[in-house]
């Protein structure tokens, strides 16, 4: 049994009723939150089910608040497992049911991501060790010929993408939870408007259990990168960044360090 939420900020709603009838394909779905951070509520919902839970809220609360009130509802009424997905995923209901059978039959595996592409089919490179500054900051800002060695390491592209990986830091457009995982790493912390609450969180799920990609299932993914095209998302993007190495540490980071050491022997020898 699977709970889903998406989070939505003035949307496209011809895509959002695509991936949740997509979604409703699916027995195994309990029920899709709508969770709506947009300034002014639906008029009328393009699509009607009693599966589906539209909720507006009156203000802008962020990626990972708004996902935690569907990830709550799903920690009370006891549903093993909930998906955080992004609007923009077009997804085959096969390719969800393949996941869930993985995960059902794996205890230790506290969060997934499947293989993810681009419409073109070009594969996204979205297994990632944990960022230190540089890798933030530097693939941002400076020359990409000055960091692409060190970008190519980050992004695990020696490893294939081609085996299931236990990877620190997956994601957050596609995250199929284990409900209990999630709860044992307290949910999203809401002190990130948005972008590092999912490296945030993977990391936290993967001290317990298995953070994996699974690449024998896949989605697509219309990825826009917002903060390489507004200003006003480059700036949410730094401050929230900036909060995410105050928590863990911008230079020293122990648990990064192992982490990554770990994932690199594994993976990249």
């Amino acid at each position: 049994m699977l709970n889903v939420s998406i989070v939505l900020y003035r949307p496209d709603w011809e895509q959002v009723s695509a991936l949740t009838h997509a979604l409703l394909q699916s027995q195994r779905v309990n029920r899709v939150y709508w969770i709506d951070n947009s300034p002014q509520a639906a008029e009328q919902l393009p699509l009607q089910s009693e599966r589906i839970q539209y909720q507006h809220n009156s203000t802008n609360l962020g990626y990972g608040a708004a996902h935690n009130i569907a990830i709550r509802e799903s920690i009370y009424d006891n549903i093993p497992f909930h998906l955080v997905i992004n609007p923009d995923i077009i997804l085959d209901t096969k390719e969800l049911d393949r996941m869930l059978d993985f995960v059902s039959q794996n205890p230790l595996v506290g969060s997934l991501m499947p293989k993810v592409t681009y419409p073109n089919g070009q594969l996204q490179y979205l297994c990632k060790l944990l960022p230190t500054p540089l890798d933030v900051f530097g693939r941002r800002f400076l020359p990409a010929s000055w960091i692409a060695q060190r970008n190519h390491q980050y992004e695990m592209r020696a490893s294939g993408y081609d085996k299931i990986m236990n990877i620190p830091y997956l994601s957050g457009c596609f995250m199929l939870l284990r409900t209990e995982a999630v709860k044992q790493a307290r949910l999203f912390d809401e002190r990130f408007f948005m972008y590092p609450e999912d490296m945030d969180l993977t990391r936290r799920i993967h001290r317990n259990y298995l953070t994996v990609y699974y690449p024998h299932a896949s989605i697509i993914h219309n990825h826009e990168k917002a903060s390489y095209k507004s200003l006003r998302m480059l700036w949410i993007h730094i401050v929230n960044m900036c909060r995410y190495f105050n928590k863990w540490g911008w230079f020293c980071d122990k648990e990064r360090k192992l982490f990554n050491q770990t994932a690199i022997d594994e993976y990249l020898k």
